[in-house]
């Protein structure tokens, strides 16, 4: 496959949208690993997956969901694999705002909640999400990964983990119809102005499944303090509450051992919410 760069962007813009083709091309930098995103012009990303994805799927996503109270990725067009590179790409239009940082989004708690039971709301059918499962399904892979973090100099205290992982395997499940879930909302995928919501990213994984999955910027994003106000907003039960602790604590046990020397976005998240779920020893 060709170096993804402003020159492949180029090169494909030329072959499939000739009339964008010569706008400026500018990397942006993120710290996310699916995508490799390019600012195209003013008014336009350019967006190439790193693997394979179901970019028509997310399209239709996008444009079945209505009522979300902040913006999203308007799909301006989707392009084909060509010029060596293998995959579906997308042409979205440009939205305005910073990613969040973890600690720095407490005004935007109220956002957040609105948002996540907006999206909650919708009804039309659509694929199961990407963390729309039951926790379970992840337990093999949570303890391998405590195991592994344990092995490093990360400060960590294993059987914390264990035991709040125990605590949220035990949770009673959710036997409610499926949610639609965003699923991943990471701070890279959250845009803020002014200290305020203002858009959400990249809807690969969105889909149908438990609402814990979408409550796990608490851990991710919040304070102490704004994590508790966001879950009065939510209305979310101690079951809820339970299973969302275990997911974001599954992500960071698993993300950290993998992007601690290469990946300083993720990896500091990661950290952040071991901290947040207390599984970090005391200085």
């Amino acid at each position: 496959m060709p170096a993804v760069d402003p020159a492949l962007v180029r090169r494909l813009l030329r072959a499939q949208f000739p009339r964008w083709a010569d706008l400026p091309v500018t990397p942006l930098a993120s710290g996310g690993t699916v995508n490799a995103v390019f600012r195209l012009g003013d008014d336009l990303t350019v967006r190439l997956p790193r693997t394979a994805e179901d970019v028509a799927g997310e399209a239709r996503i996008l444009g079945a969901l209505d009522g979300l109270p902040v913006a999203v990725p308007a799909v301006v067009a989707l392009g084909e694999p060509g010029e060596g590179y293998p995959w579906p790409w997308a042409v979205h239009g440009w939205l305005d705002g910073s990613p969040a940082v973890e600690g720095r989004a407490g005004p935007a708690a109220r956002e957040l909640a609105e948002f996540v039971l907006a999206l909650r709301a919708n009804t039309v059918d659509g694929p199961r999400a990407y963390r729309g499962k039951a926790l379970s399904t992840v337990d093999g892979a949570t303890l391998q990964a405590i195991e592994e973090l344990s092995g490093t100099d990360e400060p960590f205290d294993a059987g914390k983990a264990r035991a709040a992982w125990a605590e949220a395997l035990d949770a009673p499940q959710w036997t409610g119809p499926p949610c639609w879930l965003h699923s991943d909302l990471m701070p890279s995928n959250l845009l803020l102005r002014d200290g305020r919501l203002t858009g959400v990213l990249d809807w690969a994984t969105a889909g149908l499944g438990d609402p814990a999955a979408d409550l796990i910027p608490a851990w991710n994003l919040l304070t102490a303090k704004t994590r508790q106000d966001f879950r009065e907003l939510v209305a979310a039960d101690d079951a809820t509450w339970a299973r969302a602790r275990g997911w974001a604590l599954s992500m960071a046990v698993i993300q950290l051992p993998y992007h601690r020397h290469t990946n300083p976005v993720i990896s500091a998240n990661a950290r952040y919410v071991l901290t947040e779920l207390e599984c970090v020893p005391a200085p």
